[in-house]
């Protein structure tokens, strides 16, 4: 590769991992814990300002007026009411605490929207995302015969068509704000767990025979010195990959095995606060909160203190 050619590589290898992160080295997905602090309601809501709004944000509470949180908690009942039947449900409620907690995630893709979406049309289709990613290469392959010990775009590409597609809930070639935040960060979603074992398979599986052996599971965490020991903790990964990963015995794992290995069916934090705060706040135990019932109960949710909701809810939203 030229000089030329050689910088538009390394900007693009900056720019896809800084849009599109790999799953973490670790592999493993957990859900967020909502809060470190104890859940005592007889003594604090703490908890439940965390979980509702954000550890951040929780922070800042005590900026706001008893009378300002009232008022900017009812704009927030109305975003959590989805389908704007004035009642909010455990589900509406689940989805508003795990969309909280993920919030990191949008903010990223609020970030790198603008470098995708070419038309400004609000949608980023997979022809825009294959040129701005790929454009250089498809134009000029001829380039890339030198760099393809380093960075594979001929796999890449359509990997993240397949990835890209499986986001596209409708269909259509053209990602919405949500789909896209599904496809950079598939882990995050629950209609992308195929995908997100596949391609830990694909990752680790260097010998291409479908499953991860105990070497390419140990390979992917730990580098080998040549001739050197392994540290205690290779070793007890080893007996980890034997004693929990290897459910079957038959020295390899699946794509079962590596599901319920990188995907472990934890306690649903959300799930559990959402039925919390709908139990503690239903007057007519109707099984659904509507918004009078929340501002009653309104210091369960934010208390008399700040929230950087104030700010959030008078700028643009399609990142939350």
């Amino acid at each position: 590769m030229d000089a030329s050619t050689c910088l538009w590589f390394l900007s693009v290898c900056t720019c896809l991992a800084h849009a599109k992160p790999t799953l973490r080295k670790e592999r493993v997905h957990h859900e967020p814990e909502l809060s470190r602090q104890p859940h005592e309601d007889n003594q604090s809501y703490q908890y439940d300002h965390e979980a509702f709004l954000g550890k951040e944000e929780a922070t800042t509470f005590d900026q706001l007026t008893p009378e300002e949180s009232k008022a900017r908690l009812g704009k927030i009942v109305d975003r959590i009411d989805s389908d704007v039947d004035g009642y909010i449900t455990t589900d509406e409620l689940k989805a508003w605490i795990k969309r909280v907690q993920k919030r990191y995630v949008y903010e990223n893709v609020a970030k790198v929207w603008t470098d995708y979406d070419l038309n400004k049309d609000n949608k980023i289709s997979w022809d825009e995302y294959k040129q701005a990613t790929y454009g250089y290469y498809l134009a000029n392959p001829e380039e890339f015969e030198d760099a393809t010990d380093q960075f594979s775009f001929k796999k890449m590409l359509p990997r993240d068509e397949r990835r890209f597609k499986a986001a596209d809930l409708n269909g259509d070639l053209a990602a919405e704000r949500e789909e896209f935040t599904a496809f950079l960060h598939p882990e995050e979603f629950d209609h992308m767990q195929e995908i997100v074992v596949l391609e830990t398979l694909e990752d680790i599986d260097k010998n291409g025979d479908g499953h991860v052996d105990e070497d390419e599971y140990i390979a992917d965490m730990f580098a080998h010195e040549d001739g050197g020991p392994e540290p205690d903790w290779v070793r007890t990964e080893r007996d980890q990959f034997s004693d929990f990963r290897d459910l079957n015995k038959d020295g390899k794992m699946d794509l079962e095995e590596i599901r319920h290995w990188i995907l472990p069916q934890d306690y649903d934090h959300a799930q559990a606060e959402a039925r919390h705060l709908v139990y503690e706040s239903d007057t007519d135990k109707d099984q659904m909160l509507t918004k009078e019932e929340i501002l009653e109960n309104w210091n369960m949710f934010v208390g008399s203190q700040a929230t950087n909701y104030g700010e959030d809810l008078t700028r643009n939203h399609d990142e939350l």
